[in-house]
């Protein structure tokens, strides 16, 4: 689909880069005479988060088009990100030029904040199709998108953001800042009357949220954290335990503090003697490679954002099932991180092991056997394993599996994988034989017409010859006799 995106800052720069990293085109319009070195910047930082992120091969990037005019950049659009700063006034009159160019079912989306789409509405010519699609920041790693305004454009809407790896949370009726800001504006007042009034530092209070509470928003959120805290009665405990406090004048979330001159500086020089030794870029990539392995814990728990990440990685894998670019295939990639190696610096023997099981989890929805069989009961398991050590492998290396299909019939496949450094290296090989299961019954099963066939198709592309490793195991080797 052809993508347009009409303001390149920090915002629009990221949904700018998750189209581009996830295939699509995109046109641009930004007069902003530093805009082509910011989508830059935030193209670079988005690619190599990305890089770390997926397991799974990624599609070839998308172009990105300069437009001299927002008309050309919309002309032929299927769905137009609008990002231009937070004036009501301003976004009308860049609204009107869009929908004057763009084509009638083009779906046009408001990274707007606080601004309702009825407000966005007004004087429109298809009001209908105007949107709320508010991101949260970094656009290209966090997943969460606010879809305010309903109908069909809502649906189609979310349907496109979820197939770049993002998650709409569809919001039924419209309210001032949505959901999201509300809460942080909550949260954010209360800081800055700390910070006012002397009670704490921007560093004490980003520290109680990162060491504490944050930790847990990361993967639980706020309702689901609170019903744990209730206790086995649950929430209507924690409700009746800790809801009077409610009423406790602790709070000054009704008042604003004055941002006057002093509380201005006050938060600035306090701010940068937190931060100011990492310039803003720096900061960035710090921020995404957290990111990149709190989505990868999450994703080893299939639990919240990791669920995300994953259904992003088996829709790339199935991807390549229609028309595999290349045999071997290229299904999976790891990057080597510094909890994998042993006392010798390099990686440890298990994480071999891991590597080429997440391969041949790859290559089971390559083939079919995703979460639909898995859900009807149905899986692969490996009976057999034997893998090959042939060189050193540290810390940060970014690796890559080959992937062979040496034979199957109606119960069985057998797999080879290749490790391969990054510069072609072989550091590692893994032979493995799967059995199809019925896991209700607990026993092996024929494996259903349609996932044979698909075997057949890739085993069509195996030419050989086998390697000469394959089913051999490890060479004997017989004990010394003991010394006369």
């Amino acid at each position: 689909m052809k993508i347009a995106a009409i303001g390149g800052g920090v915002i629009g720069g990221g949904w700018i880069a998750r189209f581009i990293l996830n295939g699509h085109d995109v046109a641009i319009y930004d007069p902003h005479p530093e805009a082509r070195r910011i989508v830059g910047e935030v193209m670079a930082n988005a690619a190599r988060a990305r890089d770390k992120l997926f397991q799974a091969p990624l599609p070839e990037p998308g172009r990105l088009i300069w437009a001299g005019s927002i008309a050309e950049a919309v002309a032929g659009a299927d769905y137009i990100q609008e990002s231009v700063p937070e004036r009501l006034d301003l976004k009308h009159r860049i609204l009107a030029e869009i929908e004057a160019a763009a084509p009638a079912r083009a779906i046009i989306g408001s990274s707007t904040s606080g601004f309702k789409p009825s407000e966005l509405r007004q004087g429109a010519a298809h009001p209908d199709r105007i949107l709320v699609a508010h991101p949260f920041n970094p656009v290209y790693l966090l997943p969460v998108v606010e879809v305010v305004g309903g109908g069909e454009a809502a649906d189609r809407a979310s349907a496109l953001l979820a197939q770049v790896g993002m998650k709409p949370v569809t919001i039924a009726r419209e309210i001032d800042a949505h959901i999201g800001d509300r809460l942080l504006e909550a949260v954010w007042r209360e800081a800055l009357w700390l910070v006012r009034d002397g009670i704490a530092t921007t560093q004490e209070i980003d520290d109680i949220i990162r060491y504490g509470f944050g930790l847990r928003w990361a993967q639980m959120g706020l309702f689901e954290t609170y019903r744990i805290a209730g206790g086995e009665a649950g929430m209507k405990h924690f409700l009746a335990q800790f809801g009077p406090a409610l009423k406790w004048p602790w709070t000054r979330l009704m008042d604003v503090p004055d941002l006057d001159d002093a509380l201005i500086d006050r938060i600035a020089s306090q701010s940068d003697a937190q931060s100011g030794a990492h310039s803003i870029r720096e900061l960035e990539r710090i921020r995404d490679d957290n990111l990149v392995g709190i989505f990868h814990a999450l994703k080893a728990n299939d639990w919240g954002a990791g669920r995300t990440l994953r259904e992003a990685e088996n829709r790339l894998y199935k991807r390549q099932l229609a028309a595999p670019s290349t045999y071997p295939l290229m299904l999976h990639q790891a990057r080597v991180g510094g909890s994998w190696v042993d006392y010798n610096g390099h990686m440890t023997e298990f994480r071999y092991l891991q590597v080429f099981g997440d391969a041949t989890d790859a290559f089971l929805v390559h083939m079919g056997l995703d979460e639909t069989w898995i859900a009807r009961g149905f899986s692969a398991y490996t009976v057999e394993t034997h893998i090959r050590h042939l060189a050193e492998i540290k810390a940060g290396e970014k690796l890559r599996v080959e992937t062979r299909l040496l034979g199957h019939d109606a119960k069985r496949f057998r797999l080879h994988h290749r490790i391969l450094r990054e510069n072609d290296e072989e550091a590692a090989t893994g032979e493995h034989m799967l059995v199809f299961v019925n896991t209700a019954e607990a026993r092996s099963a024929p494996m259903p017409d349609q996932l044979v066939h698909r075997l057949d198709d890739i085993a069509r592309l195996e030419t050989g010859p086998i390697p000469e490793h394959a089913g051999a195991g490890i060479r004997t080797l017989r004990a010394r006799e003991p010394a006369a």
